[in-house]
């Protein structure tokens, strides 16, 4: 049997192909596959493409494939269904199908009980949790605008109120003035926030690892905007526990997403910040392609044994996915 695992992403989007025990047979890779407000053309474009490349290197055909599972950048909720199925419909599958937010499948890949919460940082931020009969809780996946943080969009928002509020005498001085001054070739710290007050220059996410940068280099404020980070995510992991009533529970929180790449800088207070609240929690740095984890969930959908899904997972997490594109 032929299984197969989609992760439509903001930044990379990945198709997955494997049999039961957890073989690779095809892969498919392309750039950001996410809807564009209410048009999902990309998103059928990207599926189109990435599955095609799997199959043509599975050398099987959509209709061969026995369970399938998605996990998809800014699903969130079940009104958007049907706009997200008639995506999928185009491929020519004839099997079982789930569907889920991209948090779930991150969770799926990393988590050893096929159960926990998944959170995510990477372009955004999003958190989204399974307890052991499957029952769901999320946050609105929304960003700032609804209180939740941080991937690296919000991490940037942080560091440049930072900066701002250093310039303006609201704040202390900090080493991110100078950084993003040059990042951007402003003549001075004047020069940036007026740039960026009218929208001359920006800072976007791709500029969060200079953030890092400057923490590590010892600046304070630029630590302390990565730990505020990391306590807005255990924030969001906190609040899908308790909906899920797992606070006395032994439960595995995923990390998955480039933002995590910062290292204890982010991590460490985001552990300590969710172990007050959930002390038996226990978090699993993502290492594999959560790709992986729709190829969990498709082998779920096929009515697969849950100790054969788990070797298959195991096995997943050991191939390097990054050789193959």
């Amino acid at each position: 049997m032929y299984f197969l695992g989609i992760d439509i992403g903001a930044t990379k989007s990945h198709a997955l192909i494997t049999d039961e025990a957890g073989r690779v047979l095809g892969f498919g890779l392309a750039g950001p596959g996410k809807r564009i407000g209410d048009d999902y053309s990309r998103q059928r474009r990207t599926l189109d493409q990435i599955v095609t490349a799997a199959c043509r290197m599975a050398g099987i055909a959509p209709d061969q494939i026995a369970g399938a599972g998605f996990g998809i950048s800014d699903y969130d909720w079940d009104s958007q269904r049907p706009d997200h199925v008639a995506t999928i419909e185009p491929l020519g599958l004839r099997c079982p199908v789930g569907l889920v937010n991209d948090a779930v499948i991150g969770m799926l890949a990393g988590a050893s009980e096929g159960w926990g919460i998944g959170l995510i940082a990477g372009t955004g931020c999003n958190c989204w949790g399974w307890d052991r009969d499957h029952r769901a809780a999320h946050v609105t996946g929304f960003g700032l605008w609804m209180g939740e943080g941080a991937g690296a969009h919000e991490l940037m928002y942080l560091a440049v109120r930072a900066v701002g509020m250093a310039w303006s005498g609201l704040g202390p001085a900090t080493a991110l003035t100078a950084a993003f001054a040059d990042r951007i070739g402003a003549r001075d710290a004047d020069d940036l926030i007026e740039g960026l007050t009218l929208r001359r220059y920006h800072l976007d996410a791709e500029t969060a690892p200079l953030v890092f940068q400057v923490a590590e280099a010892g600046d304070p404020v630029a630590r302390d905007v990565i730990a505020r980070a990391g306590r807005m995510l255990a924030e969001q992991a906190i609040a899908v526990c308790r909906r899920l009533d797992l606070q006395n529970d032994t439960f595995e929180v995923v990390l998955a997403g480039s933002l995590y790449k910062g290292g204890p800088l982010l991590i460490d207070p985001l552990r300590d910040h969710l172990l007050a609240a959930a002390p038996r929690a226990q978090l699993v740095r993502l290492e594999a392609r959560p790709v992986i984890g729709g190829v969990v969930l498709g082998m779920q959908q096929a009515g697969l044994p849950v100790n054969v899904i788990a070797r298959a997972r195991a096995s997943l997490a050991a191939v390097d996915l990054d050789a193959l594109g």
